[in-house]
């Protein structure tokens, strides 16, 4: 069973390997920095269906089924599937897992569920009510900006603050008793309203949130940036990154060169005319797929703090003038030969 650490973090006490993982872009994310490590890049974004909302389903199934292809023998149908996405009632996970005839949590931490499908994932295994679970979300750039901003046909003007939804999707498995790289430590994070109401500034929304969890983490944990090999939140953008830096200056802590955002990584700001850099359930789950967790794979690095941020709003209450709340859930992942 996981062990209480302080106010918010779990150490569990099973070792909980991740044991196969995939990842599916669109094109403008195949053409960005991390492009090569991703297991499937589509070239049409509708996906060969008839609507941005079925190409989004189309991409999450594809996620899945490439994690499943690579999971190790008995291992091919989870106990369960953890799984969200960000249009609304999440039908896109749904839809994507309605015929696998799987056990199925519909989970909504915006664009922190990869991280919460992660952390709920590894507790429900590490208390023993699953065997194995996979983890997944997805977004898609064109079905989001329908749902809470403007249809594309519009032609709105982008603020500076503004970040571009990744087309993307990952999944992860886990399952008890194996080596690798494995769940170690799990950090829920609280809600925290910054008062930011223009949902064409995310990272400011969110960073508190992650400042928030990270500082919860290093008081539960006794751990601190050099305790890590990298520091990963998802996805602040390069705004929500700076103001997550400038907290954590303020409150006396130096990331220096362990920290990253995946909103950052998985675009080339300069050339790629996305503004502030990645958002969307996808932007984390990519990066996590075809990024973080190959590199661990390879030696690059062995300890890793994966913390997603998700700016908690729906169309309603963004066009009520409401405030955008923000969360962020951390997972201490470790490697083990």
């Amino acid at each position: 069973m996981a062990r209480r650490l302080g106010g918010q973090t779990a150490e569990l006490t099973a070792k909980i390997g991740l044991v196969a993982y995939a990842s599916a872009v669109g094109k403008k994310e195949g053409e960005g920095p991390l492009g090569r490590g991703f297991d499937r890049v589509f070239e049409d974004s509708y996906l060969g269906q008839d609507s941005w909302e079925k190409a989004e389903v189309a991409l999450i199934q594809s996620a899945f089924d490439g994690c499943l292809n690579k999971a190790p023998v008995g291992l091919k149908r989870p106990d369960a599937v953890l799984g969200g996405d960000l249009l609304n009632q999440c039908v896109s996970s749904t839809l994507a897992l309605k015929d696998s005839g799987l056990p199925y949590y519909g989970l909504y931490g915006a664009c922190s569920t990869m991280a919460e499908g992660l952390a709920l994932a590894a507790l429900l295994i590490d208390s023993g009510s699953l065997r194995s679970a996979c983890a997944l979300t997805g977004s898609h750039f064109c079905a989001s900006e329908r749902q809470y901003r403007f249809p594309l046909e519009y032609g709105g003007q982008r603020t500076p603050t503004a970040q571009w939804t990744v087309t993307g999707a990952g999944a992860v498995m886990l399952a008890a008793g194996r080596t690798g790289a494995r769940v170690t430590h799990v950090t829920t994070g609280r809600i925290v309203d910054a008062g930011i109401t223009d949902a064409a500034n995310m990272g400011a929304a969110m960073a508190p949130a992650a400042f928030d969890t990270l500082t919860a983490h290093f008081q539960d944990t006794g751990r601190d940036f050099d305790d890590y090999d990298a520091v990963f939140t998802g996805d602040l953008g390069a705004i929500g990154h700076d103001i997550l830096q400038d907290l954590l200056q303020k409150d006396g802590r130096s990331p220096g060169l362990k920290y990253y955002d995946c909103g950052v990584l998985i675009y080339d700001l300069k050339t790629q005319d996305v503004h502030a850099g990645g958002s969307g359930c996808g932007c984390s789950a990519a990066v996590l797929t075809g990024h973080i967790l190959p590199a661990m794979e390879r030696g690059v690095w062995r300890r890793v703090l994966f913390a997603g941020t998700g700016a908690l709003m729906s169309p309603l209450t963004c066009q009520q003038g409401f405030a955008i709340p923000g969360v962020c859930h951390a997972v201490a992942i470790e490697r083990e030969d």
